[in-house]
């Protein structure tokens, strides 16, 4: 699983010209789901999120989790953080998961936040065209690969 996380005063997702979600302070959440995600990546990526300490504290430094500030998550499933660009200029997008895979890890990894976090997930429509629209506080964008734990 790949995410990219921001670090949002606001953000929201629109589908069909209307807002289907919304969050004030908190993290937006790109989520790419490769073909052999399993359990173990969402509990690891669920817990990471979870305690980033990427909000400021009193003394303006980033020590803060999400849970800390009880800011707000917005997930959205994004197929093309799995982009291969090695040849040529389209990307290919051969290690994302087809939606029949992808669908239920992404309903699952929503669920598990959700039990951890102890708050309800706002999330967008898998497989939709959504505009997305955010507030990037910072700016502050981080990236995490599952298979990649730097």
């Amino acid at each position: 699983m790949r995410a990219l996380i921001q670090r949002v005063n606001h953000a929201s997702v629109s589908i069909d010209h209307g807002v289907t979600s919304s969050i004030d302070q908190g993290l937006l959440v790109f989520i790419g789901i490769e073909v052999n995600d399993s359990e173990e990546d969402i509990a690891w990526l669920c817990g990471k999120i979870l305690r980033l300490r990427i909000f400021n504290d009193p003394g303006g430094l980033m020590n803060l989790s999400v849970q800390e500030i009880q800011g707000n998550i917005l997930v959205i499933s994004q197929f093309t953080l799995h982009a291969s660009t090695r040849k040529g200029n389209r990307p290919s997008f051969i290690r994302a998961a087809n939606p029949e895979v992808a669908i239920p890890i992404y309903n699952r990894f929503i669920q598990v936040l959700e039990k951890e976090y102890g708050k309800k997930i706002k999330s967008g429509k898998f497989g939709a065209h959504m505009l997305i629209s955010l507030v990037n506080n910072g700016p502050v964008t981080i990236y995490i690969d599952t298979k990649n734990k730097e």
